[in-house]
C-alpha cells in the first residue's frame, strides 16, 4: 500500500526510494495554516513527510475560503489546527500530526521548533517572521520563507547549511503602519497556493536533499505577468551571532496592551460601550454588529474627532490583529485614554456563538 502510493515519485530519477526515505524521516513544523500554510500542508503531506507540526491560533473565517482550501462553510468558527489535521487524515492516515493551537512567541518558540528538522513560515506578519528567524539561527534549523502582497509572492531559503538569514535579506523590521495587510489590500485566491507550493517544493529539496535550494536567493512571481525574477543576496555574518531571542518582537503582549476577551462581547454590546470596529468597509458591509462604530485602522488618524475619548474606547477587528495596531496608533495620540483590544476579534466572537 505504502510503496503503490508514492509509486509515481520512487521511479522518479534523482530521488527514488532513498529520498521517499528521507521525506518518511523527516519533521516538518509549518508556522500558519493560513493562505500559504495550507497548500504547504496539504502537498508534504501527499508527498510523505513524516511527521508535520501545525501552529496556529486562529479560527476558520468566510473570507478565508477563497484561498485556503482545506476548509469549507461548515468549518467557519472552528480552530484551523483542528480542521487541518482532520482533513490531512483523510488525505494520508500514515502521516504524524503534530497540533499546537497557539501562536508562536518568544516564551513558547524554541520549545515548539526543537523537535524539527525544518521550519516553514507560513505566518502573515512580520513579528512573527523575526522570531521564527531567531529561533532557527539559534537552533540551527532551515527556514523556508514564504510571503504574499495582492498578486505578488516571494519565496526563499535562510539558515540553509549556514547560508543567509532573514534578517540579512530584511535586517529591519518596518512599522505597523508600513506594511500592506491582505485583509485591506487583497490577495488572489490562487497565488497562496502558487507561493505555498513553492514552499512546499523547497522543504522537500531541503529534506531529500535534492536539487538546488533557494539559500541566498529570492524568487519573486509576478501573477499578473506570470514572471518570475532571483535575487541574490549574501551572508551578514554577525546575524548568525545571535544568543537569546529578543524580549520583544514588536507583537503587543497582554501586559503592555489592554486587551478584553471575545467572549465580554455580548455584555460590551448591552451597556452600550463604545466599540470601534476597525476593519474595512468591505468587511464591515459583509457583517457587523450592531451600534458600533466604524472606522477602518487606516483613516483612525484622520477620523480621531468621532471617538469619545472619555468613555473607554474597545476596538474590534477580524481576529485580533488590526485592533492591537488600533491600540498602539491611538495611544500615541490619546495616552491618557481607556483603550482595549478585543482579543480574537469578531472570528472568535462568531465561534462562541456558534
Amino acid at each position: 500500500m505504502t510503496q503503490q502510493r508514492y509509486i509515481r515519485q520512487t521511479t522518479l530519477d534523482g530521488f527514488g526510494w532513498k529520498g521517499q526515505q528521507k521525506l518518511a524521516q523527516g519533521k516538518v513544523l509549518v508556522v500558519g495554516a493560513g493562505g500559504l500554510g495550507v497548500p504547504v500542508l496539504t502537498y508534504l503531506n501527499a508527498m510523505g513527510v513524516g511527521t508535520l507540526g501545525i501552529v496556529d491560533n486562529d479560527t476558520v473565517a468566510l473570507t478565508n475560503l477563497h484561498r485556503q482550501v482545506l476548509y469549507g462553510n461548515k468549518d467557519i468558527g472552528s480552530l484551523k489546527v483542528h480542521t487541518a489535521k482532520r482533513r490531512l487524515e483523510q488525505q494520508n492516515p500514515s502521516t504524524k500530526i503534530n497540533l499546537y493551537p497557539t501562536f508562536l512567541n518568544k516564551d513558547n518558540a524554541l520549545g515548539i521548533i526543537a523537535d524539527y528538522d525544518v521550519v516553514v513560515d507560513a505566518s502573515d506578519n512580520f513579528p512573527t517572521r523575526y522570531l521564527i528567524n531567531d529561533a532557527c539561527v539559534l537552533l540551527n534549523k532551515p527556514l523556508v520563507y514564504g510571503a504574499l502582497h495582492g498578486f505578488e509572492g516571494q519565496v526563499s531559503v535562510f539558515n540553509h547549511e549556514g547560508g543567509p538569514t532573514y534578517r540579512c535579506l530584511f535586517p529591519t523590521m518596518p512599522k505597523a503602519n508600513e506594511v500592506p495587510d491582505c485583509n485591506e489590500n487583497g490577495v488572489l485566491g490562487i497565488v497562496p497556493g502558487i507561493i505555498g507550493n513553492l514552499q512546499a517544493l523547497e522543504t522537500v529539496k531541503v529534506l531529500a536533499n535534492v536539487g538546488s535550494v533557494l539559500s541566498g536567493k529570492l524568487l519573486l512571481f509576478d501573477g499578473l505577468n506570470q514572471a518570475y525574477q532571483k535575487i541574490h543576496f549574501t551572508l551578514v555574518q554577525e546575524n548568525l551571532n545571535i544568543g537569546a531571542l529578543q524580549d520583544e518582537y514588536g507583537v503587543p503582549g497582554c501586559d503592555t496592551v489592554p486587551v478584553v476577551p471575545a467572549s465580554m462581547l455580548d455584555y460590551l454590546l448591552a451597556t452600550n460601550a463604545q466599540i470601534v470596529d476597525v476593519r474595512t468597509l468591505e468587511e464591515y458591509n459583509a457583517h457587523h454588529l450592531k451600534n458600533t462604530l466604524h472606522i477602518p485602522v487606516k483613516d483612525l488618524g484622520d477620523e480621531l474627532y468621532k471617538i469619545d475619548f472619555s468613555l473607554p474606547v474597545y476596538l474590534l477587528c477580524q481576529s485580533g490583529k488590526r485592533s492591537q495596531q488600533a491600540l498602539e496608533q491611538l495611544r500615541g495620540k490619546q495616552p491618557e485614554s481607556s483603550l482595549f483590544s478585543i482579543t480574537g476579534g469578531l472570528n472568535q466572537y462568531l465561534a462562541l456563538c456558534s
